[in-house]
């Protein structure tokens, strides 16, 4: 059959497919039929659907660094053929465009194909990016293979650029030209072009490690004490730091320096480590353009910890002296109890926000409470002050639903009690100018009014170096605290896992194996403890008494690859996970259940992160 009768009888496959659902076999590959059939499941509708446009895309970034030699010996070398290279990012959105012919760039404009426009399959069907991330190979889509309407008079052959150590990918190379003149040998070109950069990112990669180790031997060589070094897996320590530091506490340290990373270039840090040890932790972050290398920090012992001293409980925080009514002072167990999730962790990240929110309450001082979504700001706060105050009383405004009749009932309770009260204003990061201009007159009133009122708000620490209104809020504060995040306190999880499991599981018994505890530990949480508690309790939905085992987890929760999936790909693998558990682990006969090869599983497995079947 010549080019243009399979051209011919692939359309009326697609004109079928969209009629009854179903091609005909035989009529196209089975990889486009695969793609047609996601295509449809997902949506797409193949007249109508468009390219979704995104305003954060990076076309700064390492990959396009790396790319852009590559693409430019590869457009001079096509110079004399009306084709179009473009590159995209791991979410298929386009990050750069370089055409060889006016003509064909026009009509690319045309169909959105464009820096910052999504190709993602279940966004706009078959084509030659998003059907790259779905079959995770090389593809040529030609014509009417296309899945929409729209891209029929088009040719792609696209072509995955993977990270060359963790196998991810993280993009994809395309060359689009219109089908007249499409040529097997593009798919050839854009696979080698691909593997070339693999090869700078490869190259790119070592200098950033390479970067990091001499920085490291650097600082050694001038140092007297303990010297640690992170940076993506790669972690480092010398001898001093080995003898200074026990597993346990380089875990601690580790977590707290990928904190101080996370927040600034440059820090100098005290902290307290479980086993009574003061450390000072001085640290530089490296970073090559917009990405972080990692960061080097030297660790100085300033107290040596209680020779015999037990390991404190879940709740033990050392807090400043605090009293409850009529003055009597309040001992530790009263501030904190594990009566309830908030209380819990004996990280020093959660201790210090623990120490600074009952500080700031013992000084009648104005909170702000910063940290992510999810991390347990109010509740702390919130616990913390009725430990202080066990007869006062505390309200909560949320900023996102806040209105004018919210601020005069604040307002009229301020007035009409004597009751020590806690006004928390949560998210005030998210307040409206109006809503600013609301609030400070609220806390106007607090700071002239002789009640006995206490004032937290909370905000999202991403915001912070923002323009947003909230800003103008600050003056009225005197104490700030930052709740970290849960990857951020490793040591406490255990403990959270269990706490959570008695507040959701009515009494049952219920509790976490080995096996699962480790998934969860893994896991990096990007939705903090409120995350944590979905994920068991879609656990005991599977098993609702005994021992919670890894595969009644979530599938995220199997997900080590610490990047944020698309909804297919979040399908897809929690489908891989339920056939490898039915399989027993087995790879073989899940790649058989699944209807792909092994090397495709394995692969898959790599790009997802999952490791504990």
């Amino acid at each position: 059959m010549d080019t243009v009768d399979r051209r011919v009888a692939i359309a009326a496959a697609r004109t079928g497919f969209l009629t009854s659902g179903s091609a005909v076999e035989g009529s196209v590959t089975d990889v486009v039929a695969a793609s047609w059939r996601r295509s449809r499941t997902a949506g797409v509708d193949a007249t109508t659907s468009q390219a979704a446009f995104h305003h954060d895309v990076d076309m700064q970034s390492r990959l396009v660094r790396c790319s852009q030699p590559i693409i430019d010996r590869l457009s001079e070398e096509t110079a004399d053929i009306p084709l179009s290279i473009a590159l995209t990012d791991g979410k298929a959105r386009v990050l750069t465009r370089v055409d060889t012919a006016r003509t064909i760039g026009l009509m690319l404009d045309k169909v959105s194909f464009a820096p910052g426009f999504e190709y993602a399959e279940g966004g706009i069907g078959t084509n030659g990016v998003g059907t790259v991330f779905e079959s995770g190979q090389p593809i040529q889509i030609v014509g009417p293979e296309h899945f929409h309407e729209c891209l029929q008079p088009f040719s792609c052959s696209g072509a995955p650029v993977r990270d060359p150590l963790s196998g991810r990918i993280e993009g994809v190379l395309d060359i689009s030209c219109l089908t007249e003149h499409s040529n097997p040998l593009m798919h050839s070109l854009v696979r080698a072009a691909a593997h070339e950069i693999e090869r700078n990112l490869l190259i790119d990669r070592s200098h950033h490690q390479q970067a990091l180790f001499e920085t490291f031997v650097r600082v050694d060589a001038r140092s007297r004490g303990a010297v640690m070094a992170l940076g993506g897996t790669v972690t480092m320590a010398n001898s001093f730091a080995h003898i200074l530091l026990t597993p346990a506490e380089q875990q601690t340290v580790q977590d707290h320096a990928r904190h101080l990373m996370s927040h600034q270039d440059r820090a100098v840090d005290e902290l307290e480590l479980s086993t009574g040890k003061i450390i000072r932790i001085r640290g530089t972050r490296l970073a090559a353009g917009h990405d972080v290398v990692g960061i080097v920090f030297e660790v100085t012992l300033i107290a040596e910890g209680i020779a015999d001293r037990p390991a404190p409980a879940a709740t033990e925080v050392a807090l400043p002296p605090l009293t409850g009514e009529g003055g009597a002072p309040l001992s530790l167990a009263q501030l904190l109890t594990p009566s309830t999730l908030s209380g819990s962790g004996r990280s020093p990240l959660w201790q210090r926000a623990c120490k600074d929110i009952a500080s700031g309450l013992s000084r009648h001082e104005a909170l702000l409470v910063m940290g992510e979504t999810g991390t347990g700001k109010f509740s702390l706060v919130a616990e913390i002050y009725h430990r202080v105050n066990p007869g006062g009383r505390s309200l909560l405004f949320d900023a996102v639903n806040i209105s004018r009749s919210s601020y005069t009932d604040a307002e009229v309770a301020l007035e009409a009690t004597a009751i020590p009260t806690l006004y928390i204003f949560r998210n005030i990061d998210q307040l409206s100018t109006e809503g600013v201009e609301r609030l400070n007159t609220f806390l106007l009133a607090v700071a002239d009014s002789d009640r006995p009122a206490f004032v937290a708000a909370t905000l999202s620490d991403a915001n912070i170096d923002s323009d947003l209104p909230f800003h103008d809020l600050l003056v009225h504060f005197q104490q700030a605290a930052t709740v970290p995040a849960l990857r951020h306190r490793t040591e406490d999880i255990p403990s959270l896992v269990a706490q959570v499991l008695t507040k959701i599981s009515a009494k049952r018994d219920t509790r976490v194996s080995p096996a699962a505890l480790r998934v969860i530990c893994q896991y990096s949480w990007p939705h903090n403890i409120k995350q944590l508690e979905e994920a068991l309790s879609a656990a005991l939905l599977k098993r609702p008494v005994g021992e919670i085992q890894p595969q009644d987890l979530p599938g995220y929760c199997h997900d080590a690859a610490r990047r944020q999936l698309t909804g297919m790909e979040a399908v897809e693998r929690d489908a891989i996970i339920k056939a490898l558990h039915d399989a027993n682990g087995n790879r073989v006969q899940a790649a058989a259940a699944l209807g792909i090869a092994r090397s495709s599983l394995y692969r898959k497995l790599k790009s997802f992160g999952i490791t504990t079947i």
